[in-house]
C-alpha cells in the first residue's frame, strides 16, 4: 500500500465532502479510490470514515488522523519547494482570495504591478464575498475586512475601513437629511448583504455607546453596486463601506449624512496561513501588497 497515495485520498475526500468528489478529483475509478481507503483503515486498525447515502463524516480517530496528515503534507510542500528553490528564487502559483469589488478596485492593480516585476510568479485570484477557507480552498493569501476569529493564521495589518450612510442629493432634497440614526426608520432605504443589515449599528457622540436602528428596507440587494446605483437612482439611502462609493462622493452624486453617529472603522488585513517558513513567493507578495494597500487605504480616509 502506497501510504502517501492514501493519505493524500483520504484528505481530498474530506476536502471534497464525497468519495465520488475525490475520485474525480483524481481522476480515478471510484472503486479504486474506495478501495484503497478501506485498505488504509484495515492498515490502521481503525474507521476514518462513517460513510452514509446522505453525507460522510469523519471519526474521532479521523480527525485526529486528518489534522495530523495536514500537517505531514505541509512539511512536504515546504521540503518539495526548498529542493525547487522557491525559498532563493520568487516563483511558483500564488493563489490569493479577496472581497469582489475591493479586489476588483484595489487587489487586481496591485496584483498586476506584481506580476510585472516577478516574471516567474503566476497568480490565481479568487475575487468573492464569501471568506474562502485558506486550507479546505488551498488559498495562500487573503484580504479580510473586519475583526479576525482567534485562530492560528497570521494576520498582517494594513489600514482599515469605515462604513458610511448616504444619498442622492435628489433624494435628500426630497425627504430632507437626517439628524439623527433613529430618523431612518421612516425613511426608504436600500440594503444589500454586508456592512448593510438590516439591523444598523452607530455609536452616540457624546456617551460613545453603540446603538443599533432596525431598518425597513425599500429595496434589498445582493450587492454593493446595485445599492450604490439604487442610491444614485434616489431610491434610498443606503450603508456601505467607504471604498464602495468614494467616487461618488468625490464627485458630489452621493452625499454622506449622520457622519457624527459612525462607528469605528474596521481593520483591513493580509492573512496567511502559519509556516514554518514562508515561501518567497508569499514573503515578497506580502511585502510588495502590504506597502501599497496602506498608502491607498490611507487616501480613503
Amino acid at each position: 500500500m502506497d501510504r502517501l497515495e492514501a493519505m493524500t485520498i483520504v484528505l481530498l475526500t474530506v476536502e471534497k465532502g464525497s468519495l465520488t468528489a475525490a475520485a474525480k478529483a483524481l481522476n480515478m475509478p471510484l472503486p479504486t479510490v474506495s478501495r484503497k481507503v478501506s485498505e488504509l483503515e484495515a492498515y490502521l486498525g481503525t474507521k476514518l470514515l462513517q460513510r452514509s447515502t446522505r453525507k460522510l463524516t469523519l471519526t474521532d480517530a479521523g480527525e485526529n488522523y486528518v489534522n495530523g496528515v495536514r500537517r505531514i503534507m505541509e512539511d512536504i510542500d515546504e521540503v518539495e519547494r526548498a529542493a525547487s528553490g522557491e525559498y532563493r528564487t520568487p516563483r511558483g502559483e500564488l493563489v490569493l482570495t479577496a472581497p469582489m469589488l475591493f479586489g476588483q478596485m484595489y487587489i487586481l492593480p496591485i496584483v498586476t504591478d506584481f506580476l510585472a516585476a516577478y516574471p516567474e510568479i503566476n497568480v490565481r485570484l479568487l475575487l468573492s464575498d464569501q471568506n474562502l477557507h485558506l486550507y479546505d480552498d488551498h488559498v495562500d493569501m487573503a484580504v479580510r475586512l473586519g475583526a479576525l476569529p482567534d485562530s492560528s493564521m497570521i494576520a498582517t495589518r494594513v489600514g482599515s475601513m469605515d462604513t458610511l450612510v448616504c444619498a442622492s442629493p435628489d433624494f435628500l432634497a426630497a425627504h430632507g437629511v437626517p439628524k439623527h440614526p433613529k430618523d431612518l426608520e421612516a425613511l426608504p432605504c436600500v440594503v444589500f448583504a454586508g456592512p448593510s443589515t438590516t439591523t444598523w449599528s452607530f455609536q452616540d457622540p457624546n456617551s460613545k455607546q453603540k446603538f443599533e436602528v432596525n431598518i425597513t428596507p425599500r429595496l434589498s440587494v445582493t450587492g454593493a453596486e446595485a445599492a450604490i446605483q439604487a442610491a444614485l437612482r434616489r431610491t434610498g439611502l443606503t450603508r456601505v463601506f467607504r471604498y464602495h462609493c468614494a467616487d461618488e462622493l468625490r464627485a458630489g452624486t452621493l452625499v454622506q449624512v449622520l457622519q457624527d453617529f459612525d462607528v469605528s472603522p474596521i481593520p483591513v488585513h493580509l492573512v496567511h496561513a502559519a509556516h514554518g517558513m514562508l515561501p518567497l513567493k508569499m514573503r515578497v507578495f506580502l511585502d510588495f501588497a502590504a506597502s501599497q494597500l496602506r498608502s491607498v487605504l490611507s487616501k480613503l480616509k
